[in-house]
């Protein structure tokens, strides 16, 4: 069977998960790209080092949001949400978001591409390529999503 989630089941599919796709256009380009991300009172927040995906998002605030829960080909939950992307500036702002991230993640953490604490700590020796990091949200507007559940007979 095929099916619609109620918003309730879309965002708590987003609640439990921590990887999700962001796609988004600008200069006639589309780009989706994995994000680790945390799923907070109808925000989603990101973070990323400046770079052709933050551009093409402060050029175009206009974003989609996919994030799956697949147990098999068979049994799925996927979740589409829209929204405008919010670059946060304010270091009250932006502590919070690291306090969310984690609270979330730290868990979950198994490799040095997903700790968000280590990645903006600047520890020593560290070479930067001149990409600033960013912490950002996006503010959703609409959200949706399907299901599909085999049944047995």
């Amino acid at each position: 069977m095929i099916g619609s989630l109620t918003t309730q089941q879309s965002e708590y599919i987003l609640q439990c998960n921590t990887i999700g796709r962001i796609g988004c256009y600008a200069n006639s380009k589309v780009l989706i790209i994995p994000v680790t991300y945390v799923f907070s009172q109808k925000y989603i927040y990101g973070h990323s080092w400046e770079g052709t995906k933050i551009s093409m998002m402060r050029k175009n605030p206009q974003v989609c949001f996919q994030v799956d829960s697949i147990d098999n080909l068979a049994n799925w939950r996927s979740v589409v949400a829209w929204g405008k992307f919010e670059e946060l500036e304010t270091e009250t702002a932006q502590n919070q978001v690291l306090q969310l991230f984690h609270e979330r993640l730290s868990p979950l953490t198994l490799g040095e591409t997903v700790n968000v604490s280590r990645e903006f700590a600047d520890p020593p020796h560290t070479v930067h390529k001149k990409k600033k990091p960013i912490l950002y949200r996006i503010v959703l507007t609409e959200i949706t999503g399907r299901y599909e559940k085999q049944t047995l007979l």
